[in-house]
């Protein structure tokens, strides 16, 4: 039986890169989304993260009204806005705002991790065991934000400006707990391969057996995000890869230590009891993990052969749609990495 279409997405973390600065990264991330449009990938989004030197996407919303100044079709999104630190409000018209702009192509993903040291955390939104406790609370409410049903006691509150087209919600996560959520609110899922050893297949099956229509969606929809180095020879690719595992051990010791803070411990000391599963399910709960933890959930290797592991994941995964995550130290090379793929399977799929 021949395999379906694949679809391919960019997610872009907005790498600060070697010899490079903030502008420059930002402005990197402008080339990747036009070039993303041209080769015909279906989506571009950008993350959030807050005080990482390496990083340089902490208001998504703001680079992707820019993004999308400088595209004409392509679909451009969060991978993800972090809820716990923000007001459901704020979030919607945000978004509103971004796809009254730009019509028909805004996606709204939202996340449950932090993004960031214990200390940036703790200024951005305070005790953030407490937020994440909220997410059910913060889901619904910007549910009904985009849906346009919110109340506050008893009288609308419209998130304006109101826009021809409704932005996409997605929940990006890595666990049960965040497909539960997304299946009960009726949004689209992001199953995060790249970051976690969870079974994805177990995972999805979960979301689309609990799934709710809303107004948003009427049928369970997923995308599953992984990381892919591809180069014109595997050994190249492998050696990409490497690289790009070592530039990313670099950023995240920071972080590490931040995790182990007086202010972290604090909070988990006087969680109230039954509360630990409020930091395990954020994102995953996780820390930012070690750069061979990455490499073994990094596809690896030239388009033809990722194209094959695709197509493997596609069947156990019952997703057609893949959020492309490529982390390598060498900007060129990067963009190469993207071209390749689109080349031997976005191509393919057009002839």
């Amino acid at each position: 039986m021949k395999p379906l279409p694949l679809r391919l997405s960019v997610l872009d973390l907005v790498p600060v890169m070697q010899k490079a600065d903030s502008h420059t990264a930002l402005g990197q991330a402008v080339t990747l989304a036009r070039t993303a449009e041209k080769l015909g990938y279906t989506r571009y989004w950008v993350s959030e993260h807050h005080d990482m030197k390496q990083l340089a996407s902490a208001c998504p919303e703001v680079l992707l009204a820019h993004i999308g100044a400088h595209t004409e079709h392509i679909r451009i999104g969060s991978g993800a806005v972090l809820l716990p630190h923000y007001q459901p409000v704020k979030v919607a018209e945000a978004f509103h705002l971004l796809a009254t702009l730009h019509p028909g192509r805004i996606d709204l993903g939202i996340g449950r991790a932090p993004g960031g040291s214990a200390h940036v955390t703790l200024a951005l939104s305070g005790n953030f065991l407490d937020n994440v406790r909220k997410m059910p609370d913060k889901i619904r409410d910007l549910t009904a934000l985009i849906e346009g049903e919110f109340t506050v006691e008893g009288e609308r509150v419209t998130a304006r400006p109101v826009p021809p087209d409704s932005p996409e919600l997605w929940l990006l996560g890595t666990n049960a707990k965040s497909a539960a959520y997304a299946a009960e609110y009726g949004t689209g899922y992001v199953f995060g391969r790249f970051m976690s050893d969870n079974d994805g297949a177990a995972v999805l099956e979960e979301y689309r057996s609990a799934f709710r229509p809303s107004r948003l969606l009427a049928e369970p929809k997923a995308i599953v995000a992984v990381g892919a180095v591809c180069a014109e020879t595997e050994e190249l690719a492998r050696e990409l890869a490497a690289e790009g595992a070592g530039w990313l051990r670099s950023a995240i010791p920071a972080a590490e230590e931040a995790a182990g803070s007086e202010a972290v411990q604090a909070q988990v000391r006087h969680r109230p009891q039954g509360a630990s599963s409020a930091a395990d399910e954020a994102a995953g709960g996780r820390q930012p993990e070690k750069a061979d933890a990455q490499g073994r959930r990094t596809l690896i290797g030239t388009a033809g052969q990722i194209k094959e592991q695709l197509h493997e994941l596609q069947k156990l995964y019952g997703a057609d749609e893949f959020l492309i995550v490529t982390q390598v130290a060498d900007y060129a090379q990067r963009l190469k990495s993207y071209e390749l793929l689109a080349s031997c399977i976005i191509g393919a799929g057009r002839r």
